[in-house]
C-alpha cells in the first residue's frame, strides 16, 4: 500500500447482515476501502488470488472450507496480504493453529468497530518482525481473556443464547481492557454496547439483570459468593450488575498481572 493510498481490504464472511454492515461501517474511513467480498470459502481463496488486497478479514466459520483450511492455502500463495481472523469463539488452540498459519490478529466477536478500525490500521502500518511478534502476543492474550470470560459465564450456568450472555462477556471484555469504564456503566458502557448490537441501554441493563438471576438460581452458588464476595444486594442477595461485572473483571485483570 502507498503511503497515500487507501488500504484496500478483502471481507470474508457468510453472515451477509453482519457482512454489509461491516462494509458499510470501514468504508466510511477515507483510508480504508473494502475492495471485495466473499461469503465461504472457496470465494475467498479465489478473490485472494485475483484480487490486489492489503489486508484480508477472515471469519474462521466459513461453508465450503473453513477459514483455517483457508489459512493454510493463502500460506502457499505468493503477495499474502496481512490476516485479521474474526471468530466468535477465543480458545487457545485455535489461536494459536491461526498464528502458526500466519494471522497477524485475532478479533472475538462480538468486537468494537472502532477498534477493529484501529487493528487494521496498526496491522498494515508496521512491516517489521518486532511488530508481528507483538502481534502475535497480543492475539493470544485476547483469546486467553476471551476464554476466561467463557469458562466463568459457562459455569455460572448462563445459557449463551441469552442476550443477556453476550452483553455481559462484553461488558467484562470492555472492563478488562478500560477499567475506568465500571464507573460510567449508565453514560457510556451501557449505551456503547447497545450501539455494537443495535439494541438500548435498557434492554441491555435489563437483558443482563435476567442473566445473572439465572446464574444465582442455576449456577454454582458457593462459586457465584466466591467471585462477588460481600458485593451482593442485602435484600435480594444477588450481585448488581455493576458489581458483577467489576468483580469478574478485577479478577481476569489480577490473574494477568500474576501470570506477567
Amino acid at each position: 500500500m502507498a503511503p497515500s493510498g487507501k488500504i484496500k481490504i478483502g471481507l470474508a464472511e457468510d453472515n451477509l447482515e453482519f457482512c454489509q454492515v461491516l462494509r458499510n461501517y470501514l468504508s466510511s474511513y477515507h483510508d480504508l476501502d473494502v475492495t471485495a467480498v466473499a461469503n465461504d470459502g472457496l470465494q475467498t481463496l479465489e478473490m485472494v488470488r485475483t484480487t490486489p488486497l492489503d489486508l484480508l478479514l477472515l471469519d474462521l466459520v466459513m461453508p465450503k472450507i473453513d477459514g483455517i483450511a483457508v489459512l493454510e492455502r493463502i500460506k502457499m500463495m505468493n503477495n499474502k496480504p496481512r490476516i485479521i481472523i474474526l471468530s466468535a469463539f477465543g480458545h487457545e488452540e485455535m489461536t494459536r493453529k491461526a498464528v502458526e498459519l500466519g494471522a497477524d490478529y485475532f478479533i472475538v466477536k462480538p468486537f468494537d468497530l472502532q477498534i477493529l478500525v484501529q487493528r487494521i490500521r496498526q496491522v498494515c502500518g508496521h512491516e517489521d518482525s518486532t511488530q508481528s511478534s507483538y502481534y502475535s502476543s497480543a492475539i493470544r492474550q485476547e483469546a486467553q481473556t476471551e476464554q476466561e470470560i467463557t469458562e466463568i459465564l459457562q459455569r455460572l450456568k448462563i445459557p449463551p443464547h441469552f442476550k443477556g450472555y453476550t452483553y455481559l462477556r462484553r461488558a467484562i471484555m470492555l472492563c478488562v481492557k478500560e477499567p475506568t469504564l465500571i464507573n460510567e456503566v449508565t453514560k457510556k458502557l451501557y449505551p456503547r454496547i447497545a450501539e455494537e448490537f443495535y439494541s438500548t441501554p435498557n434492554r441491555v441493563e435489563r437483558s443482563m439483570r435476567f442473566a445473572i438471576e439465572t446464574a444465582w438460581s442455576k449456577g454454582e452458588i458457593e462459586y457465584l459468593h466466591e467471585l462477588m464476595g460481600y458485593m451482593v444486594d442485602e435484600k435480594k442477595g444477588k450481585p448488581t450488575n455493576v458489581s458483577f461485572i467489576a468483580k469478574i473483571s478485577d479478577r481476569i485483570r489480577l490473574n494477568h498481572k500474576l501470570r506477567n
